[in-house]
């Protein structure tokens, strides 16, 4: 998943994620319009937080109001996790689900939704495609991305998109500069950097106004 795509790139990768990762049929009751509002939520969730941690460092997100809460418990109960590369046996086993159940349990009341099926990324450094994600709780998601905003892992995502943004910057001021002069070049330099920091912020608001929808206050 190529993170600076267009809009209709990302979505039809994430829809085909989330159907291929979505729940058995008799899960729904055999009820596909149930699987499909599901996989839509989900892929919806994915598209929004992707977009944000690639427009903001993630080290000074807010995921919840509960987001200290959340990451104290966790690191309490899962001291040597490993979260920029998760092994899907560390969330799914029979083992790992007896240790998730009573932190999920916890924020139940706390975190709205919290067991709500989400897509989670196994490799922190890499988008959301079939083989690195995987359907995991709401609370679990939130979990390991706010452990892995504040510990720096997600800070991979944000950079290299920044770094290609700055690239392509760079390429069309040159041809700028090539056609139009070296005082023109360096005017619309500075235009593309204004452009690029007002693009910045409006990407951060539309993405906290699109998590707000989801139904957690911040997320």
């Amino acid at each position: 998943m190529e993170a600076t795509g267009g809009n209709d790139e990302v979505s039809g990768e994430l829809a085909s994620v989330a159907h291929a990762v979505s729940l058995p049929a008799e899960s729904y009751g055999n009820d596909p319009d149930i699987e499909m509002a599901w996989a839509m939520r989900a892929m919806q969730h994915a598209e929004v937080y992707y977009k944000l941690i690639s427009s903001v460092d993630p080290q000074f997100l807010k995921l919840t109001k509960v987001d200290d809460q959340i990451y104290s418990e966790f690191r309490e109960n899962f001291k040597k996790l490993r979260i920029d590369v998760l092994d899907p046996e560390e969330l799914k086993s029979e083992a790992a689900k007896e240790k998730w159940r009573p932190f999920c349990l916890k924020f139940d009341g706390i975190v709205e939704d919290f067991n709500y099926g989400t897509l989670l990324r196994l490799n922190c450094s890499q988008g959301y495609t079939e083989e690195n994600t995987i359907f995991a709780p709401r609370i679990q998601f939130f979990a390991i991305e706010i452990a892995r905003n504040r510990e720096g892992y997600n800070k991979a995502v944000y950079t290299s998109v920044q770094d290609k943004e700055e690239e392509k910057g760079a390429n069309n001021g040159e041809d700028k500069g090539a056609n139009n002069g070296g005082e023109e070049e360096k005017g619309a330099n500075r235009e593309g950097e204004k452009e690029k920091t007002n693009k910045g912020g409006e990407k951060e608001k539309e993405a906290y106004k699109e998590i707000n929808k989801s139904g957690e206050t911040a997320m």
